[in-house]
């Protein structure tokens, strides 16, 4: 199974497909957001994504101020959480601009439509939908994405399997183009997060829906779940993406920068190259280590022709020429044709 997302093949015979996630590391500039669509690009992502929506449509403040103690890493917020919001989302006018920006790079652009309104203004500048761990069991909006028929790259952090189960029927309803991604929601850049990840759910994934192609979605620093995950089948990695992660805002502190996700990268395509084929083989490169490693048997004593031979007149030894005859022959009782000399490999030519 694969898909096809702007020329890139995506599946398991295709190399791991990287998606930039800039969220709301522009900080509300639409400069900041195309000098890290240019990092991103250069540091060796396939797709940067942002996030749409509008806070007053997608979070209640009173809502938020009533949870008081229930806020997770937005406690450590300067703002309230409504503000961050605020401040993090993206002008509509904006969509076009960095699409255009996308295209001149040559960088494919996402975007997670956060409500049906935002589905409907970014159908025509997407190729593909992200649909992020919060909305798994927003029903409609997976019905809206699956229906324009373009892949659906689905996370699923903080979620049973009964409700992936259900996303998933969902999303088959309209569309087969699907990206299922084990994801653990958790922004606190803890190292204790890691405990957390459970990257063999993607084995569960793989058994449970054959035909759906592998992601993971992380917010760890660093890229060691990556290659975990690309180990268990991940096709897609989605991590977010800042230039410095330092900066103030919400995402930056756990965020990849320009040099790890270079790094990232680089592991990752190494990792690729070593996971290699299913197939058990002597590989090209073995070929001379079967010579000099195994063995193979060596006269101990002068044997002459006619000789009825005994494994005892031999010695197992390395090398192992290619002519030799098999270590594991039963050679008791071979008359051979000609006389073998002490030190002399025993070859197919004596008998």
């Amino acid at each position: 199974m694969s898909i096809i997302i702007e020329g890139y093949e995506i599946g398991e015979k295709a190399r791991t497909y990287f998606i930039a996630d800039i969220a709301a590391n522009h900080d509300g500039d639409i400069w900041r957001a195309k000098e890290l669509i240019n990092l991103a690009y250069y540091a060796g992502a396939d797709a940067v994504k942002f996030q749409h929506f509008r806070a007053k449509d997608f979070v209640s403040d009173k809502g938020f101020k009533d949870l008081k103690n229930h806020t997770s890493h937005q406690s450590s917020w300067d703002k309230s959480i409504f503000d961050v919001y605020k401040d993090a989302s993206i002008p509509l006018s904006w969509t076009i601009e960095l699409k255009n920006y996308c295209v001149q790079r040559g960088i494919t652009f996402f975007s997670s439509p956060y409500g049906l309104e935002m589905v409907e203004h970014l159908d025509d500048y997407v190729p593909a939908w992200k649909v992020g761990s919060g909305d798994l069991n927003y029903h409609n909006q997976l019905i809206a994405v699956a229906k324009t028929g373009k892949p659906v790259l689905l996370a699923t952090g903080a979620s049973k399997i009964e409700e992936v189960i259900d996303a998933v029927e969902i999303l088959k309803t309209y569309t087969n183009k699907i990206v299922l991604m084990q994801c653990n929601t958790n922004y606190t850049a803890e190292d204790e997060n890691y405990r957390h990840i459970n990257l063999n759910v993607l084995k569960t994934y793989k058994t449970l829906f054959p035909g759906v192609i592998l992601g993971l979605s992380d917010h760890t620093f660093g890229h060691e779940t990556v290659l975990g995950a690309i180990a268990l089948g991940a096709c897609v990695v989605e991590k977010h993406f800042t230039d410095d992660n330092s900066r103030p805002g919400p995402d930056h502190k756990f965020s990849m920068n320009p040099d790890t996700w270079a790094k990232m990268i680089r592991a990752a395509r190494k990792l690729e190259e070593a996971l290699g084929s299913p197939i058990k083989s002597v590989c090209p490169n073995e070929k001379e280590t079967v010579v000099l490693q195994r063995r193979s048997l060596w006269a101990k004593q002068n044997i002459a022709a006619d000789t009825l031979l005994d494994p005892t007149m031999f010695e197992p030894k390395r090398p192992c020429p290619s002519s030799a005859v098999d270590i594991n022959k039963n050679i008791a009782g071979i008359r051979i044709k000609k006389d073998i000399l002490k030190g002399e490999n025993l070859s197919g030519e004596y008998i």
